[in-house]
């Protein structure tokens, strides 16, 4: 009884054999346990035909004494395409020296001739079931050792150096480029890196997608040597474009290195990889005085309180005036979200406006605001602007409600006005003008917040139905010192006029501020320099 035959019926199989009447023989039985058989004569056929099918078949039979290419020459050439692909080898010699060779480039299993074909079949079904598990520890494309097996890896010593390599913004290489070419990209990233950190003295995964992680397999290795041999691999990637076909892809990369005696390298790793894209460096070695575990902390401690500031009503909306640049008479106000701890400390959006972004806890947010601008524009006849991001725009959800209460409160909606982050980057622009043209269903004015800080584009505001612009604070702030900074508000300005939008200062905190913007013709200002955020009250 042949025991797991069944694993067999699913199978593609390559099968190289010279002798006519064996392979007959053979091929005639395996026709009624395989699924489908592709035969060769010689090593060079069983070679192409490898070539031309290397997806589609599970498992090689072969002789090895054959004309033109013998079997071990086929599975050498074999094992550089496909270095896991399950091979048997039939052979009538049972010397050492050719079951050695055998061994020595990876063939699984061998059977002697003439066949038994009882113990072929075992031997195919006990391959596969190898081969099964093994994949489980190898990473499909690049053959790497994946995150399984580093696990296990891992479960055999505390003490680690390692370096975490991610390749930056790599999905952005799969969009323009095609999946196809994203993994010829990291087929070609895997090779570099193998060939920079030697195996003899590195362990290489690829760990995530774009992720891979090279571990020193000597812990007393100078973690400074660790270092620079990384950065002159790092410097090596951001230096040579990767070629594929006729294009050149740029890469950058960011590493983050750790070591650690109490088994933790490879969380400091990930860790600090985190910690470096923040500071915008591209390797750093881990070190416990980031206090990133403090920050960590800091983001568990702040989602709770999000969560529960939702319910208690901790948010509230603070309004700070904008201005006439000419009169400095108050046109509007614009909302801008604080938390009201507990001991009534408020707290601005700095502290938690990122976490609550990645936490999915931002649409609650633009949902508080909306209802705490017509709050002030009913009960005080107050102009108000909110802020909202192109997320909110994207969400159907949220989308659902702002509508909802803008039509519930339609008799004061042409009071409201949204503006637009313009630093967060847009992907699809028909969703924003869909939105801005709902919006002026409702009579409310919709702006560019922002302008300048990031995704920059004059082409945008052309192609937007909006009704103002507001000059982003880093060009205003210092620009009575920088004659650049004039420069380039005055364009915009010029720009924005001439194309009938109105233009706002954010930012305004000092006279000397005042007079620059005022002198360049900017229609709005806001900032300290006339008042700070007001709570509801103060108003």
């Amino acid at each position: 009884m042949i025991s797991n035959v069944s694993i067999l019926k699913n199978i593609t199989i390559l099968y190289a054999e010279d002798e006519e009447a064996l392979r007959e023989i053979t091929l005639n039985i395996l026709k009624g346990f395989t699924k489908k058989q592709l035969v060769a004569k010689n090593g060079a056929e069983g070679l192409e035909l490898f070539k031309q099918n290397e997806s589609e078949i599970d498992l090689i039979i072969t002789d090895v004494n054959m004309p033109v290419m013998n079997g071990l020459e086929m599975i050498r050439e074999i094992k550089k395409i496909n270095p896991n692909i399950p091979i048997i080898v039939a052979t009538a010699f049972s010397n050492t020296e050719y079951l050695l060779e055998a061994i020595d480039i990876g063939v699984d299993k061998y059977v002697l001739k003439p066949i038994d074909m009882k113990k072929l079949l075992q031997l195919m079904s006990q391959s596969l079931l190898y081969h099964e598990l093994k994949d489980l520890y190898i990473d499909n494309l690049t053959h790497l050792p994946n995150r399984n097996r580093l696990k296990k890896d891992l479960e055999d010593s505390n003490k680690d150096l390692m370096a975490m390599i991610n390749i930056d913004k790599f999905s952005t290489i799969n969009d323009l480029f095609g999946e196809h070419n994203g993994d010829r990209v990291l087929l070609k990233f895997s090779d570099t890196l193998q060939k920079y950190f030697n195996k003899d003295k590195f362990s290489i995964y690829r760990v995530e997608a774009d992720k891979f992680l090279v571990i020193s397999k000597e812990y007393e290795l100078d973690i400074q040597e660790f270092y620079d041999l990384c950065k002159k691999f790092e410097d090596f990637i951001e230096e040579d474009p990767v070629c594929i076909d006729e294009h050149e892809i740029d890469l950058n990369i960011t590493i983050g290195i750790a070591k650690s005696e109490d088994g933790n390298a490879y969380k400091y790793a990930q860790r600090v990889i985190s910690y470096a894209r923040k500071k915008f460096e591209p390797i750093l070695i881990y070190n416990d005085s980031f206090n990133i575990q403090e920050s960590f902390e800091e983001n568990i401690k702040w989602i709770k309180k999000i969560k529960n500031g939702v319910k208690n009503d901790n948010f509230k909306a603070y309004f700070q005036p904008i201005v006439d640049t000419k009169t400095k008479e108050i046109y509007k106000y614009e909302a801008l979200v604080r938390y009201i701890d507990e001991d009534g400390t408020v707290v601005s959006p700095f502290t938690f406006l990122d976490i609550a972004k990645k936490a999915k806890l931002y649409p609650n947010i633009i949902k508080i605001m909306i209802n705490e601008a017509f709050h002030l524009i009913k009960t005080k006849n107050k102009r108000v602007a909110v802020n909202i991001s192109f997320e909110d725009i994207a969400s159907a959800t949220t989308m659902e409600y702002v509508y909802k209460v803008i039509e519930e409160n339609s008799e004061y909606a042409s009071s409201l006005e949204f503006e637009i982050l313009e630093s967060e980057e847009i992907s699809d622009f028909s969703e924003v003008f869909k939105f801005i043209k709902n919006m002026n269903k409702y009579g409310c004015n919709v702006g560019v917040d922002d302008f300048g800080a990031g995704y920059s584009n004059f082409n945008m505001l052309v192609n937007l139905d909006i009704n103002y612009v507001k000059i982003d604070g880093s060009l205003i702030r210092g620009i009575n010192e920088s004659k650049n900074q004039q420069i380039i508000v005055k364009t915009i300005d010029e720009f924005a006029k001439k194309f009938g939008f109105k233009t706002v200062a954010e930012f305004v905190s000092e006279e000397e501020i005042y007079n620059e913007v005022k002198e360049i013709g900017v229609d709005y200002s806001q900032g300290y320099y006339f008042d700070a955020p007001l709570s509801y009250d103060e108003i």
